[in-house]
């Protein structure tokens, strides 16, 4: 990994802070000054509260992002801290990205909550910022946004839900909601256990408590640096949660007053790689590497594929939680979290990196509790071989696509068998029951990358009914799309470059042979290239939306293997 030159944080810089600082353009700064203290008198500040260092609370709070029920709670407790510390909090609302009530997909909109999260930490007066977010794109485009603009910043998330319980059984959101629906589809569960069921998967406020993407990203986060040491597995409706946000805002307010760190003395090449060892460890969700990719490029860090793949080789699975392993988070939060799994991975970690709290990650290792208990295991005795997830590349996929080994089914990570081909995820939804599957096909659903429809976590399509119905619970399946976090299965993911720009996948056809070698990480069309020249000169690119965001994100998006960022980002 490379880094560029960082940018002088705004902190830095000798211009006037707190609510003096950036003001508004009027052509007179002292009227500016003057009119907005005027405002913000209205609000009942006054000269005291007004001179302090000022720091912002950006959060993502919306009725329609049910995860983040408790974040008006955690904004009040980050107000507590702020204020204990001398600074003056100042809280902001930014777009909510609600992963379950969003068409076609969050990630259509994970680059314009960036930008936004940006441009209001740039331009309103602050000194430092906490940003308060959880859900799967939420804390991806706050890092990014915070990377771009390089102003101190501290993240704090709103934290996982509970377990729930179904007929004597823990269950949570959503690795068991897709289990639950499989067996539903099967004809397993009739229709009033899965309705029982849907009333005990997400039994209390917080993201999903299994480690999927918004689990991934905090415990990713962590590790990164930009949160405090503790912050990512604290249940929602928990003290600790609380505890938390105030030791997160009091930290905020000693940033604000002292300009530093900033997130590029943060995000460095030993943070990202101590990412990606966390990330492996964990057995974390494939979406982090498309995130850590788009956060890296926006500090200026080389992070590539190679690296993730790299880390994987060597890293083997240490934590127990679905859908690599059998528990929940609140279960990894007992044994220690984060911290714990800092002192188990410290052979394999660069500790001379630091992060937002100000200490060296040896510092932390070296004081790093004891694993309690069985959720996180030992280098020695893993939960499972290193290659939890694991980069392909081949002739279907020559800019690398990936895959969560940990979560497939070994029989199939070397397998070779025919396409049955699907131009999009409506495609498939209206035909794979009654198509001509079996247990060999290689399902491919194209039509579901970043320029296609921004990505959606369409890959991993049910089994055939009709096979379902017969026991099977897992084929091959290959896309340009992404997977939940929650989900399992032998699942290619992020085929690059996608079909929409004319990638390999444009040219696979029903009955082409498909090989998988996950072991040689290799993903061939066995097809010979004078018939795929043929059918790559009878290609046309299907046309781009008419207007609007859509037309500007399909424009300028890159490819998953450089993050799914905007070009001009």
């Amino acid at each position: 990994m490379t880094t560029s030159p960082s940018p002088t944080s705004p902190a830095r810089t000798g211009a006037p802070r707190g609510v003096d600082g950036r003001l508004t353009e009027y052509g007179d700064p002292e009227f500016s000054r003057f009119i907005r203290r005027a405002f913000l008198a209205s609000a009942g500040y006054d000269g005291d509260s007004l001179d302090r260092p000022v720091v912002g609370i950006a959060h993502t709070s919306s009725d329609y992002t049910t995860c983040h029920r408790s974040m008006p709670e955690l904004i009040e407790a980050v107000r507590r801290g702020i204020l204990e510390a001398g600074a003056l909090p100042l809280a902001f609302p930014t777009a909510s990205l609600p992963e379950i009530l969003l068409s076609p997909t969050s990630m259509l909109l994970r680059n314009l909550l960036a930008i936004e999260t940006e441009m209001l930490v740039t331009m309103q007066p602050m000194d430092a910022v906490v940003l308060v977010g959880g859900c799967d794109k939420t804390v991806p485009a706050q890092l990014m946004a915070v990377a771009s603009a390089n102003a101190p910043a501290v993240l704090l998330v709103t934290g996982p839900m509970l377990a729930g319980e179904f007929r004597g059984e823990p269950v949570g959101a959503c690795t068991d909601c897709r289990r639950m629906w499989a067996d539903h589809r099967a004809g397993d569960l009739d229709s009033a256990g899965i309705e029982e069921a849907q009333l005990q998967l997400c039994p209390t406020a917080g993201t999903c408590m299994v480690m999927g993407t918004a689990s991934t990203m905090a415990c990713v986060a962590e590790s990164l640096g930009m949160m405090l040491p503790g912050g990512a597995t604290a249940p929602a409706v928990s003290a600790d949660r609380l505890r938390h946000a105030v030791a997160t805002g009091r930290r905020a307010a000693e940033l604000a007053i002292s300009g530093a760190p900033a997130p590029r003395d943060i995000l460095t090449p030993a943070s990202f790689h101590n990412a990606a060892v966390v990330l492996a460890a964990i057995g974390g969700s494939t979406n982090a590497i498309v995130h850590l990719l788009a956060i890296a490029r926006r500090a200026g860090v080389g992070l590539s594929l190679d690296d993730f793949d790299r880390a994987s080789r060597s890293v083997p699975l240490l934590v127990d939680c679905k859908p690599s392993g059998s528990l929940y988070m609140e279960h990894f939060h007992r044994a220690g979290g984060v911290p714990a799994l800092i002192g188990v991975l410290a052979p394999l970690l660069d500790l001379d990196a630091t992060g937002v709290s100000g200490r060296s990650l040896r510092d932390l290792a070296a004081e790093a509790p004891a694993p309690r208990g069985e959720t996180i295991r030992t280098l020695a005795e893993p939960l499972g071989p290193p290659g939890a997830l694991v980069v392909v590349r081949g002739s279907l996929a020559p800019d690398g696509a990936v895959i969560k080994a940990s979560a497939a089914t070994p029989a199939l990570l070397s397998h070779t068998g025919p396409a049955i081909v699907f131009d999009s995820p409506d495609d498939a939804a209206a035909r794979l029951d009654d198509a001509d599957v079996t247990p060999d096909h290689v399902i491919v659903v194209r039509g579901a990358g970043p320029v296609a429809m921004g990505m959606p976590e369409a890959a991993a399509v049910p089994v055939p009914r009709h096979l379902a119905e017969h026991g099977l619970r897992d084929m091959v399946r290959i896309s340009d799309g992404r997977m939940s976090g929650t989900a399992y299965g032998t699942v290619v993911l992020h085929v690059s470059p996608e079909s929409s720009v004319g990638g390999p996948l444009a040219l696979v056809r029903d009955g082409d042979l498909i090989a998988l070698d996950v072991p040689s990480r290799r993903l061939d069309l066995l097809v010979d290239s004078a018939e795929l020249d043929k059918r790559r000169s009878e290609w046309t690119p299907p046309p781009l939306p008419a207007r609007g965001w859509t037309r500007l994100f399909a424009e300028h998006v890159e490819q998953a293997h450089l993050g799914a960022d905007l070009d001009f980002c």
